[in-house]
């Protein structure tokens, strides 16, 4: 059952949240800090997550038929990680574009996500949240690429750590779920 396998794996959302808080905790305390390093932080905070996505993916892919979806997200969130590290002097435009392309595939990701558990775990709301607050995250982002340095900051460090909130509570109260008492077949 994915929601077993899921309950086994409760703290990778909690890492995942923990990244984000810092990330964005850092954010918020140097806020005139260059573009660079701005990205260098995002590279780092995206490849954390990314891994992390991978880890969680791989240890589903014997109950979530759709495994392979996370799989892809986490894969691709290295490889934006890994872009970044290799040109830092990327320009703010790209910048934007990349991390509002990755927040809308994180979005929709965890809504799906939500939708399929809705009836195996309450709580479900969180990773709606998670999701919207994702979505709404990219739009804002594309809604003005060239917005500055400071605003674009702002906003990254606010949605950081409103992530990482809500996914270290989800992570907890997938830890607190009772595990079934019958045998799972294929764990």
């Amino acid at each position: 059952m994915l929601i077993e396998t899921v309950k086994r794996h409760w703290w990778v959302p909690v890492l995942r949240g923990i990244a984000a808080i810092i990330f964005g905790v850092i954010a918020f305390t140097h806020p005139v800090m260059a573009a660079a390093t701005l990205v260098l932080f995002f590279g780092a905070w995206v490849l954390i997550d990314g891994i992390f996505r991978v880890i969680g993916s791989v240890g589903h892919r014997a109950s979530d038929p759709d495994w392979g979806w996370q799989l892809v997200i986490g894969i691709l969130g290295i490889i934006i990680g890994l872009l970044t590290f290799h040109a830092p002097g990327v320009t703010a435009l790209a910048l934007v574009i990349y991390i509002a392309a990755w927040a809308l595939m994180i979005g929709v990701t965890e809504i799906a996500l939500a939708i399929k558990m809705r009836r195996e775990i309450k709580g479900e709301w969180l990773l709606i949240l998670m999701g919207l607050a994702s979505i709404v995250f990219a739009a804002l982002l594309l809604w003005n690429p060239v917005a500055g340095a400071a605003a674009l900051i702002w906003i990254i460090a606010w949605y950081a750590v409103i992530i990482g909130v809500l996914a270290i509570i989800f992570g907890l109260r997938l830890r607190s779920l009772p595990m079934l008492t019958h045998p799972v077949i294929g764990s």
